[in-house]
């Protein structure tokens, strides 16, 4: 998002995440125009030190599925992010909060499509394989 041009900043509680955001880059990620804050999303102060009061996005990804959702209704409903995004892996859960209006990403859900996508691919390969072998 930095290459693109945008505004990112990143708030994450492990101090070390900040290494791996300037993997790849050609300087340092605050040199690239990032902002890196120590914290966690359920944090009132850390999220404005982080600046989600001047977002136009919010990605809430955490490693729990419970955190992002309290974090994204956060940044909707008491800081009025114009976007906002949950990261959560529960499928089910996914669906229901994406009906009451909150966006989410389910990485699980792309999992499954992309498995059963496969799993129809190799196995009409090999229909049509065996049909050819048949005459």
């Amino acid at each position: 998002m930095l290459a693109d041009g945008h505004e990112v900043s990143c708030l994450d509680e492990d101090p070390d995440s900040h290494a791996r955001l300037e993997l790849g880059l050609e300087s340092s990620w605050e040199d690239e125009g990032g902002q890196f804050t120590v914290g966690t999303g359920l944090e009132i102060d850390a999220l404005l030190t982080a600046g989600i009061e001047t977002a136009d996005v919010f990605v809430a990804s955490t490693n729990g599925d419970n955190t992002n959702i309290v974090i994204a209704q956060i940044a909707q409903r008491r800081f009025e992010v114009e976007t906002v995004i949950a990261r959560i892996l529960d499928p089910y859960r996914a669906e229901w909060y994406e009906t009451q209006g909150l966006h989410t990403i389910c990485p699980t859900r792309v999992a499954i499509e992309m498995l059963e996508a496969d799993v129809r691919k190799i196995s009409s390969e090999r229909e049509s394989g065996e049909q050819l072998g048949d005459g």
